[in-house]
């Protein structure tokens, strides 16, 4: 790592300390972690420094993600939804929306991206709400499930149907007709501010539109989930590195019938692909960092491809890692109990393992 992306990775390990498992069971982040982080402009990396962000490459950030995603699931999760939002600005809005936007994103305001509906999960094409514009306003309705940080949210980044294309709103939280109502209970990164967003015919000036709207539905969701699926692959990274920092210190303290438990064959067979697994998704993550920040041709299928290895990996390398510890790590709290149930989550969201199979076949099959 470069001086600045250590120095911050230190700042953060010292943040977190050994708070996350109490983060993971109360099912919340300190509002003063977030806000702190959000402050030094960490929770969005890449943000370019002319708005105030650190301005780091992918490589960088991933690293750092990769960083925090090993102390605390749900606080990498907040991260990828700030850095999904202000990429989204930074791609979509005009220069004026950028600049009032992306400093505040900089300085310690927190958003979230709204994309899935009760039925409008993997196929978001499928989205029902709707934005419609009368004079200098507009009027925003529907329902968005899972927003992944929408609790912490001070405005979100809602994407609509707008007549036969789509549009993006900035949605304040506190307008008039906008309840968030916290999803009870999640499988994984418990603390993670997942909420449910009710909008009721939402009234917001005609500026809440990101570039005044009418974009392809398509492209507006590519947009986000690109930065999304890279940092959930980086995140996942760090989950592995977790996994073998625990597995390892274990399998080599722990006796058993004489000896440490990571010179029994079949506990060293785990210890290797776990160790194996982290290394696959490393390079996955650094090869589609790599494209990203040169603007490669093949950077779509390469960010795909490293969000695919990388959650893949991670839930069975959770999976093996609560093995070698057994009853050790089988308690809630402990980090490869949060890893197992976070790892499987990462397979879900943004964009699942399957649909990220056929993504890679339809790549596969235009290589004929």
């Amino acid at each position: 790592m470069r001086d600045s992306v250590a120095a911050a990775a230190a700042a953060v390990t010292e943040l977190v300390d050994d708070r996350a498992s109490d983060w993971d069971r109360a099912g919340r982040l300190p509002e003063d972690v977030v806000r702190k982080l959000g402050a030094a402009g960490q929770l969005a990396p890449q943000m370019p420094a002319e708005y105030g962000g650190p301005g780091w490459s992918s490589a960088d950030s991933g690293e750092f993600t990769a960083h925090v995603g090993s102390l605390c699931g749900s606080l990498r999760s907040v991260m990828t939804s700030q850095g999904m939002a202000a990429w989204t600005v930074e791609r979509l809005g005009d220069p004026e929306q950028a600049a009032d936007l992306l400093p505040r994103l900089a300085s310690g305001d927190t958003a979230a991206v709204a994309f899935s509906e009760p039925g409008a999960g993997s196929d978001l094409s499928a989205i029902e709400a709707t934005v419609t514009v009368e004079g200098d306003t507009l009027s925003l309705s529907g329902r968005k499930k899972w927003v992944t940080a929408a609790d912490y949210a001070d405005f979100f980044l809602v994407v609509a149907r707008m007549g036969e294309e789509g549009a993006v709103v900035v949605v304040p939280r506190s307008a008039p007709g906008v309840r968030v109502r916290r999803v009870a209970d999640p499988l994984g990164c418990r603390a993670a501010g997942h909420a449910d967003i009710l909008l009721d015919e939402v009234r917001l000036p005609l500026g809440s539109l990101l570039g005044g709207g009418l974009q392809p539905l398509s492209l507006l969701v590519t947009t986000a989930l690109a930065y999304g699926r890279i940092s959930v692959a980086w995140g996942c990274v760090g989950i592995l590195r977790a996994c073998v920092a625990a597995a390892v210190g274990h399998a080599g303290t722990r006796h058993q019938f004489g000896r440490p438990l990571g010179r029994h064959q079949l506990v060293a067979r785990h210890l290797a692909d776990l160790w194996t697994a982290e290394q696959i998704a490393t390079r996955a993550c650094e090869y589609a960092s790599r494209c990203w920040d040169e603007n490669a041709a093949d950077l779509v299928t390469a960010v795909v491809l490293a969000k695919y290895v990388s959650a893949e990996h991670a839930a069975k390398g959770a999976a093996a890692a609560v093995q070698v510890l057994a009853s050790a790590g089988a308690q809630d709290g402990h980090v490869v109990a949060r890893a197992y149930r976070d790892a499987k989550l990462m397979e879900i969201i943004e964009g699942s393992t399957e649909m990220c199979q056929l993504m890679l076949a339809d790549h596969a099959l235009s290589l004929r």
